[in-house]
């Protein structure tokens, strides 16, 4: 084997041709005697050399990696599974038939929605729940408020016996702001009717307009003013009727204008050895009628004066205590005795029929 020195001299590289720089600083233009050549490759060997003479390589340079192994031929990852094969059989030769993926979580979705169609139908199971015990509450609180407002109307129905004279009808009625001009008012009893049956306390046409809600207690009490002057009888009219029936009988007074016809005036109670014994049906001056619709209950009262004169021209109350109103009644406030004192004798009854085992103070 030939040794170091019998060896030619060792190849080295031709010094770079320099070439002036452009003028506008770009690198020369590549010539044959300045071949390019990678630091990563080694040079052709020279003929003559030894095998073992090479251009050095760069102390970082990487190892080249060793030549591929022959094996089966594997299809490139850059080109699709899809591609058709060339008419040699070599797959991916022709150009890639690209497909795009599914969406995310695209095999998933029966599995969310089934997740989702779970909850949204809890959420309409909950809600069905909350509307139905809605409306189960709104029943079972109007069923409870309709069963109250029959309670109370029976109730109603049953003072002229369950509860004492002086509750319905009592001795002093205070009736502030119920004269003419808003002027205070006292009433005091001065007699009370028997409770009788309704025969002969009406005139026949007042007694024919009451005839459809029945006659079941009658009771009347006679008040006078604190001077004595006007007399005034409040009735409380008991009846038979239902609910439906007193709401019937209401519309037809106000269609009509029943309580303002005086054919139609309620008679009043003159009590002996007082100041009303003289209030017969000539001294009718003014009057009020109202149907309940709470209360099997029809409330009136009839006014005059305490000496007895006699009225040519009874003016309903609601027309003597109109403004401008200058009729005799209208003048004296007998409108005004008859009005006030109705008004508060039926908010007694209402309140009596809330509570009516309520004494009175």
């Amino acid at each position: 084997m030939p040794s170091d020195e019998d060896a030619g001299p060792a190849w080295t590289p031709a010094p770079p041709v320099r070439r002036a720089p452009s003028e506008d600083g770009a690198r020369p233009a590549w010539t044959p005697t300045a071949p390019a050549r990678h630091p990563d490759h080694d040079a052709p060997p020279v003929p003559g050399a030894s095998a073992t003479a090479r251009i050095p390589r760069s102390a970082a340079a990487p190892e080249a990696p060793p030549p591929p192994q022959p094996g089966p031929l594997a299809p490139d990852p850059s080109l699709s599974w899809s591609a058709p094969p060339r008419p040699d059989g070599v797959p991916g030769a022709t150009r890639p038939v690209v497909t795009f993926a599914q969406p995310e979580g695209y095999r998933d979705t029966p599995r969310t929605h089934r997740g989702r169609t779970v909850a949204a139908a809890a959420c309409v199971v909950l809600g069905l729940g909350l509307i139905g015990g809605a409306v189960t509450g709104s029943w079972l609180v109007g069923d409870s408020a309709e069963a109250g407002e029959r309670g109370a109307y029976t109730a109603a129905g049953s003072l002229w016996h369950n509860v004492p004279v002086d509750q319905l009808f009592p001795p002093t009625v205070d009736g502030q702001g119920a004269g003419p001009g808003g002027a205070d008012r006292t009433w005091t009893r001065i007699a009370v009717a028997p409770d009788s049956g309704c025969a002969d306390a009406f005139d026949p046409l007042l007694q024919k307009a009451l005839s459809p809600v029945g006659c079941t207690r009658l009771l009347r009490a006679t008040y006078t003013d604190a001077t004595q002057s006007y007399v005034t009888t409040v009735g409380l009219l008991f009846t038979k009727a239902d609910a439906a029936a007193m709401r019937a009988l209401d519309i037809r007074f106000e269609k009509e204008g029943l309580a303002r016809r005086g054919d139609l005036m309620p008679r009043p109670y003159a009590a002996r050895d007082t100041v009303a014994a003289g209030f017969g049906d000539r001294q009718r001056a003014s009057w009020m009628i109202s149907v309940l619709t709470d209360a099997p209950v029809v409330v009136y009262a009839v006014s005059g004066w305490a000496d007895g004169r006699t009225v040519a021209t009874p003016q309903p109350a609601a027309e003597a205590t109109a403004t401008g109103a200058t009729t005799a009644p209208a003048q004296a406030g007998l409108g005004n005795e008859a009005k006030g004192l109705a008004d508060r004798i039926e908010r007694a009854l209402r309140k009596t029929a809330v509570s009516p085992s309520e004494q009175p103070s």
